[in-house]
């Protein structure tokens, strides 16, 4: 069984009446059964229609061994159905009771020191583990026999966040799964060593039983196996996601399964491009994190980008603060319904909240809600009411796909994995924050920019920008020379090009397997020390890195020298024309602010330019869903300030009227239905 991403929630019964969902988790066992009641009430005022439900209900589902206790939750579900609320109802699994730690610790995972991980927060359990997994499936075959057939279901949410706290096991378990996965993968003990470079420090093995997953050691553990720890730990998470899936298609064949994807900042254990194929449909949970919605667009593109460009489940952000950061502040009026559409101008098609009434007790109850200690007489519910008028407003908008841009940003997870291992030339390189970046400079330059996995078409994009793609296999270097040979336009930075699959460096200098196809050569690497900038010639300055270029194709244009520094007078940033294309390296890291200057010459190079007008491109975000038949523009003030926004036509589903002289407010989102316009 593999994903579709068609195959979408069982609801609603009217398959040709568009309509989002909005909803969020619900967690009626923390509350007295007369709050219920109550909670219904002001889910049908709020509009919503869909609910996660039971998914930290284990302790409660199964309180002792053989135990079943159903009733509540046959309540809950019979009173949610009886309101016209669905159901995405919770396989449970995501946090074991104690009952079954307390007899059976060899489920508790072991983290890199050897230290075991304790109950008494969530997500205590091996990926790998045997006895988990026994228990887990019976506890989804319970829910599965007695509700598969609940006419409030609408889909199978497996676990939650998987991974979000466990996904590094070093248990022996996993060292047990880990010796298969490798044997898997290499097929003998031989062909490991090559791939490892076991030849380095007498690390040569004999046998499969020798092998370890990258524990605490004396020094560096050896990088190929960090990095295919990463793999393996990614596939591991990816197959109890597999076995429950499997085993709800064999009961409930028709009902959807998805599981919620953590696509926001450095969660980045999980190798999502991969994990897509496994569900029927696209589910992700974002908060708004300290580097600012430009974070959440990005995070809620490549999110779009998993599901393949067809509609998306948000299923958790939240109304206001969260309380998981060191500072947590409440969002600014706006703040929520601006998050929210910028995540269905994206692509999704369910808006949920982390979570429906806010706790009283437990390590998430200064977490807002839709309903928040204060009650449903407060700002952040009358906001949640309104989001529901607007999702129902906007309901010509939902089953439909995102328009393609014409210019992406590659996204790769081993490149991310394996350019921030130890003893590299800086400590200090975060992958995703350079793509960020990147994207943010598109966002001031008002140019719409997809972010694409590594695996994606290229050919379709007249401009790719693919920052630190520091792992490249051969297969991937031929793709990148055929994007280009054909007339497309690409730009790679530092650190790209450097090793193939198994982490080892392609010769010959750097960037390696990009050489070529760049016309430039370097010999050593140069970070630089915190603090330390370097100048170029187009005013803006450089940290983090800087390359000692030569060139070395005759066609090759300097696009910017350095100025200061070590490589004073020498290039910085190169294109190379090849036909009606070109490859371009940026060899230091920007920012956002330096990389407005730089993009716009790329820009002007591939021919990609804003769809807004002038005044209006950089200070309001664009994105374009469409069915076909009409598209739909999300104009989203990027700004704390009114923008007027004169001279975009279109029929108005959300917002002001655009007419001369109307302003877009601040934080504010306009929805507009225009003709399809065809790249």
């Amino acid at each position: 069984m593999t994903g579709t991403h068609g195959r979408w929630l069982r609801w609603p019964a009217d398959p040709s009446r568009r309509r989002f969902a909005f909803g969020a988790d619900y967690n009626p066992e923390q509350w007295p059964r007369e709050v219920w009641e109550q909670d219904v009430l002001a889910m049908r005022r709020a509009g919503v229609n869909i609910v996660s439900l039971a998914i930290f209900s284990w302790a409660r589902l199964q309180p002792r061994p053989g135990q079943w206790s159903f009733s509540w939750l046959d309540e809950v579900m019979d009173l949610l159905h009886a309101h016209g609320i669905a159901v995405d109802l919770a396989t449970a699994t995501a946090s074991p009771p104690p009952w079954l730690t307390a007899r059976h610790p060899e489920i508790l995972p072991v983290d890199h020191d050897g230290r075991t991980l304790w109950p008494g927060a969530r997500q205590h359990w091996r990926p790998t583990s045997p006895v988990f997994r026994e228990h887990a499936l019976r506890l989804v075959r319970a829910l599965a026999e007695r509700y598969g057939k609940h006419p409030a279901l609408a889909a199978w949410h497996v676990s939650n966040e998987l991974g979000c706290h466990n996904v590094h096991d070093y248990s022996d378990d996993a060292a047990a799964a880990f010796r298969v996965w490798l044997r898997d993968r290499y097929g003998t003990v031989e062909e490991l060593n090559r791939a490892w470079a076991t030849s380095f420090w007498s690390q040569a093995y004999g046998e499969w039983a020798e092998i370890l997953p990258p524990r605490l050691a004396a020094s560096y553990p050896n990088p190929t196996q960090q990095l295919d720890f990463k793999r393996f730990s990614s596939d591991a998470l990816k197959e109890h996601l597999r076995a429950e899936r499997d085993l709800l298609a064999e009961l409930t064949p028709g009902i959807p399964v998805t599981t919620n994807f953590m696509v926001m900042g450095e969660t980045k254990g999980m190798d999502y491009a991969d994990w897509a194929r496994e569900i029927d449909f696209v589910a992700n949970d974002h908060y708004l994190l300290p580097e600012g919605r430009e974070e959440l667009s990005f995070s809620a593109n490549l999110t779009g980008m998993l599901a393949g460009g067809e509609p998306w489940f948000l299923m958790e952000h939240s109304t206001s603060a969260v309380n998981w950061q060191p500072v947590n502040p409440a969002k600014k009026p706006g703040g929520l319904a601006r998050d929210s559409l910028t995540h269905v101008a994206y692509g999704a098609d369910a808006v949920c909240f982390f979570q429906w009434r806010q706790s009283a007790g437990g390590a998430e109850k200064y977490h807002s809600a839709m309903i928040p200690h204060a009650g449903t007489d407060s700002e952040v519910f009358h906001s949640v009411v309104d989001l529901g008028a607007t999702l129902e407003a906007l309901a010509p908008v939902a089953g439909t796909r995102r328009r393609r841009a014409a210019a992406a940003i590659v996204f790769d997870w081993d490149s991310w994995w394996a350019s921030e291992l130890d003893s590299h030339p800086t400590s200090r390189l975060r992958y995703r924050q350079e793509a960020l970046e990147w994207y943010s400079a598109f966002l001031a330059a008002g140019v719409r920019a997809d972010v694409i996995g590594s695996a994606g078409s290229f050919e379709h994009y007249d401009l790719l920008v693919a920052p630190i793609l520091h792992v490249v296999p051969r297969p991937m270097a031929e793709r990148l020379d055929r994007y280009v040979s054909g007339g497309g336009h690409l730009v790679t930075t530092y650190f790209s090009g450097i090793v193939d699959e198994h982490d080892h460096v392609w010769l010959g200098g750097y960037p390696g397997a990009l050489r070529d196809l760049l016309g430039i050569r370097i010999e050593e690497f140069g970070p630089l020390a915190d603090g330390d900038r370097v100048e170029l010639d187009l005013g803006v300055s450089g940290t983090l890195w800087t390359d000692r270029i030569d060139v070395t194709g005759p066609d090759v244009k300097v696009v910017a020298n350095y100025t200061s520094g070590d490589h004073a007078g020498r290039p910085a940033i190169t294109t190379r024309p090849v036909g009606t294309g070109s490859a371009s390296y940026v060899s230091t890291r920007l920012g956002p602010e330096g990389l407005e200057p730089v993009l716009a010459r790329f820009l002007e190079l591939s021919g990609v330019g804003p769809e807004l007008p002038a005044a209006v491109a950089g200070r309001v975000e664009l994105a374009v869903r469409t069915d076909g038949e009409a598209d739909y523009w999300f104009l989203i003030n990027r700004t704390d300030e009114s923008v007027a926004v004169d001279g975009v036509a279109g029929e108005v589903l959300r917002g002001p009227c655009l007419a001369p002289g109307h302003l877009l407010a601040p934080r504010q989102v306009a929805v507009l239905r225009r003709g399809v316009t065809e790249r």
